[in-house]
């Protein structure tokens, strides 16, 4: 890609409205514009690097049996009135035309509940694993922190169904095994623990997935015995103890909630009547679980946890190119020729190929923080190499190059 015909626009300054880091270089670099207070546009830089966040998701979830759906976002509010919880706070109604109310969808158990009840009529349909990647509705008191906490986000949200509850169980954990690829390859995996959390009505634990940072609205005790982290609800319900191994000398760390787990049980199946006729034509209801990870909160949390004075730094893998080419003076003959030899290699290249000074190019490639920098310049070519620098390291290196 020609950085001269990509839509960006990259600022000194970020608006003086935000406060987060993630918002303050998304907006600098022109990965995104906002709208309104928890409301984003994102631009084509931004497109990038969440559709490599999704594809990250989406594989990990095929992996394990994962189909995808899409879901509706607009909801009849009857279907929320079967389980009870039409009346949260944090809903989007309106009315339509018929004066039928709907609900904008924050979450999607009211949709995909009945959805599955069309489908599995016997033990022979059973498991399903249903997942989507989606936008949500939230209607947040404070919508802060960017793409942290939104009006309007990305979510990728699975829902499984099982004959019992030990199929639950298992399915459960192969989540959790497959939550921490995603984590590992997004570049988050040593900075994310697994903590325990309120599990309500459905089991004495659900899981939270926090990922540490100064900027984290969350508060999470790690107990490096059990290599386990204990959110704040229930460490005081523990009375500051580990409620594994007890131990009460815990370090406490702030944190993001990255995604979450629930055993729904029959909370959502039986307001629907799920259910499913066993081996011997019994009537069984169905037990469900629930998997969610925040794709746009991902990818600000990244920011967040990968960023210097200068800008950002991206993993590789969700980077939205793998290469930045920098032409310094006059040597554009020889870098076009290298920006297609790059891609003729398989790079994913953006190409700076702007009428402006050395300076102003280097500074917006470390503010918008693609892994491998390459300068080609008159005085590199004199020496026959390349200038290359890696995002996240201070060293320059050479790297031989023949016209």
């Amino acid at each position: 890609m020609k950085q001269s015909q990509l839509f960006i626009k990259t600022l000194k300054e970020a608006p003086k409205d935000e406060q987060s880091i993630n918002a303050k270089l998304l907006i600098r670099g022109g990965f995104v514009d906002k709208l309104t207070a928890g409301v984003y546009s994102y631009l084509p830089l931004g497109v990038r690097v969440i559709r490599n966040v999704e594809r990250i998701v989406r594989e990990e979830m095929n992996q394990i049996g994962g189909q995808e759906v899409v879901l509706p976002a607009l909801h009849p509010e009857e279907n929320w009135r079967m389980t009870k919880r039409d009346k949260e706070e944090i809903m989007f109604k309106l009315k339509g035309a018929n004066k039928k109310e709907y609900v904008l969808g924050w979450t999607h158990e009211e949709v995909v509940t009945p959805l599955a009840g069309k489908f599995i009529k016997s033990y022979k349909d059973l498991p399903v694993y249903l997942y989507q990647i989606q936008t949500k509705f939230r209607n947040e008191l404070r919508a802060k922190s960017g793409l942290l906490r939104g009006r309007e986000f990305s979510m990728k949200d699975l829902y499984s169904f099982h004959a019992d509850e030990k199929d639950l169980n298992l399915f459960y954990e192969k989540v959790k095994k497959a939550y921490f690829k995603i984590f590992k390859r997004c570049g988050l995996k040593d900075k994310t623990f697994l903590t325990l959390a309120d599990g309500g009505a459905f089991s004495k634990y659900s899981h939270e997935f926090q990922t540490l940072s100064e900027s984290g609205e969350d508060e999470i005790y790690l107990c490096d015995k059990c290599k386990i982290a204990i959110n704040k609800e229930i460490i005081k319900q523990e009375k500051n103890r580990c409620p594994i191994c007890r131990k009460k000398k815990l370090v406490i760390e702030k944190s993001i909630e990255t995604g979450n787990i629930f055993s729904l049980k029959t909370r959502f199946s039986e307001p629907f009547n799920l259910s499913f006729k066993d081996e011997k034509e019994q009537e069984k209801i169905v037990f469900m679980g629930c998997y969610g990870i925040g794709i746009s909160r991902l990818m600000g949390t990244i920011i967040e946890a990968y960023h210097d004075e200068r800008g950002i730094i991206w993993p590789q893998e969700i980077a939205p190119f793998d290469i930045h080419l920098i032409p310094i003076g006059r040597v554009k003959k020889e870098a076009e020729k290298l920006y297609h030899d790059l891609q003729k290699e398989g790079n994913q290249v953006l190409y700076d190929d702007r009428d402006k000074s050395a300076g102003e190019k280097l500074t917006d490639a470390d503010l918008i923080g693609i892994p491998l920098r390459m300068v080609i310049s008159e005085k590199s070519l004199q020496k026959r190499c390349i200038e290359t620098k890696k995002r996240d390291e201070k060293k320059v290196k050479f790297k031989k190059y023949n016209r």
